[in-house]
């Protein structure tokens, strides 16, 4: 007899707790295999393909394409074992059929179905799961509907728990802590003064997603305009000392970014969300956690230049002018590894590293990314080349795996790409500092005592203050100036 076992969106790995679906590979009534991936998702740190640890026929999808998911999220049902081809849907995924195939649980006494072997990050075993028959409260609305995602999560509060004409209807009070998608959102009710515990989520098992809070925030808003509408007005002309007590607390209550009426025409929103979104957290906070300063220096590149095309010149493979700078940025942290740490704010130790894991910045379609070349300083400058082509290419199509885009040292910054000259980086959290490099462009410059056109480029070094003092900043430039103006310097490193 088969089984339906309901896959769900796997933990992804470094702290994330959502994925946005971007495509499906499966459609509902397909034949999938063990390990066989069954859809796109986007996460803050890459587009990942999530393989399914089920062989079987698809009975349900869960949420279209565009829709954002939390961790623990139904993806789809399978029908495993014999009769599985019975699963097929005669009718449209849609329907209440689909709705209640995806409801199926396996009894306790049948037999488990052979599951994979492959482990994404928490998830994959030798044999499926157990299942178990979910209970939901009564007055809760189903979760979610066979191939249409969420039900009724949207702002709206159409048939969504909790909210009833036009109300956010309170919950049974909780014990304990209350289910929320993620801190942000647990934020948003802890600064407008709502209290989680009256709130029923919309989201999958009565989970609260921001839309919840924001309903509940309009919602009261609405309720304390009402309120002072219907208190009218005072013998003496004036309105109610209380009912605009009442409706300046409420419209306190609404945070700038729910009223969408606010926006002027022509104007438009864009969520930070993604990986814009993850920059934009990293970004705030390096700013507020990393108390940096910045050095730069003019450096005649010439000479690193022509050693290039000296290089390329010779038989094997071309070497990268990237691949060259990180050599350099490796030789200069093993003089300098006071630059090549991270501060631990809760033990107040600087941790130095003893090896260079080398980020460097690669804009693509999706947004700035930062993959990470490992053990950079084991490489030679054949090998990095190879390794920043590798990296390059995943980053622009999108298939950079999180353990890519994490674990840097140190980070390395080409902007002179974009035609620009000089920057102050931002240093990329939790490091402790950045290199940044200008384009190289010819320009005047005294060489060997007379006036010359030579191939100059601006050097720029941000770091986090905690971790040296500008002697060892300078330091690590002036040497990393030094090797682009005299490549032979590297010669006592090699």
């Amino acid at each position: 007899m088969a089984q339906v076992l309901e896959f769900k969106l796997p933990d992804l790995g470094e702290g994330l707790t959502e994925a946005e679906i971007v495509r499906w590979l499966v459609q509902v009534g397909d034949v999938v295999a063990v390990d066989q991936p069954v859809v796109e998702v986007e996460t803050a740190k890459a587009m990942v393909e999530v393989p399914c640890p089920y062989g079987g026929v698809v009975t349900a999808r869960f949420g279209e394409e565009g829709a954002e998911l939390p961790v623990g999220a139904p993806l789809l049902t399978v029908a495993v074992g014999e009769g599985a081809e019975g699963h097929r849907p005669a009718a449209d995924p849609g329907t209440d059929g689909g709705a209640a195939r995806a409801g199926e649980q396996p009894g306790a006494g049948e037999r488990r179905s052979e599951g994979s072997g492959n482990v994404l990050v928490g998830y994959g075993t030798s044999e499926a799961p157990a299942r178990r028959r979910r209970v939901r409260p009564q007055g809760r609305a189903s979760g979610a509907t066979a191939g249409s995602g969420t039900a009724g999560a949207g702002p709206s509060g159409a048939g969504v728990p909790g909210r009833a004409n036009g109300r956010v209807r309170a919950a049974e009070p909780v014990d304990g802590p209350v289910p929320v998608i993620s801190p942000l959102v647990r934020r948003l009710a802890r600064e407008n003064d709502l209290d989680l515990r009256e709130l029923t989520g919309s989201g999958p098992d009565g989970l609260i997603l921001r839309a919840d809070v924001e309903y509940a925030l309009r919602a009261a808003a609405a309720q304390g305009g009402r309120a002072a509408r219907e208190a009218g007005p005072h013998p003496d002309g004036t309105v109610r000392e209380q009912a605009l007590a009442a409706t300046a607390g409420a419209a306190a209550t609404e945070p700038a970014g729910v009223a969408g009426s606010a926006v002027p025409p022509g104007d438009v929103r864009i969520p930070l969300k993604g990986v814009r979104g993850a920059v934009a957290d990293k970004l705030a906070r390096s700013r507020r956690e990393i108390p940096d300063a910045t050095c730069w220096v003019d450096a005649d590149a010439t000479e690193l230049m022509r050693a290039r095309a000296a290089m390329n010149a010779a038989s094997g493979p071309k070497i990268s002018l990237v691949a060259l700078l990180a050599r350099i940025c490796t030789a200069a942290l093993a003089r300098f590894p006071e630059l090549n740490s991270t501060v631990d704010t809760q033990a107040r130790e600087i941790v130095r590293f003893d090896h260079v894991h080398l980020g460097f910045a690669a804009q693509t379609d999706r947004g700035l990314v930062v993959p990470v070349v490992r053990d950079a300083h084991a490489r030679d400058a054949e090998a990095l080349t190879s390794e920043f082509a590798r990296l390059t290419e995943a980053a622009r199509a999108g298939r950079l795996t999180p353990g890519e885009l994490t674990g840097g040292t140190f980070t390395l910054n080409n902007y002179g790409v974009f035609g620009v000259d000089g920057s102050t980086p931002i240093v990329n959290h939790p490091e402790a500092a950045m290199l940044g490099v200008g384009r190289i462009v010819p320009k005047p410059w005294v060489h060997e005592g007379e006036l010359a056109v030579r191939q100059v480029v601006q050097l720029s070094l941000t770091f986090d203050h905690r971790v040296c003092d500008g002697g060892t900043a300078g330091g690590f430039l002036r040497y990393v100036a030094d090797c682009v103006e005299q490549p032979a310097v590297l010669l006592r490193t090699l």
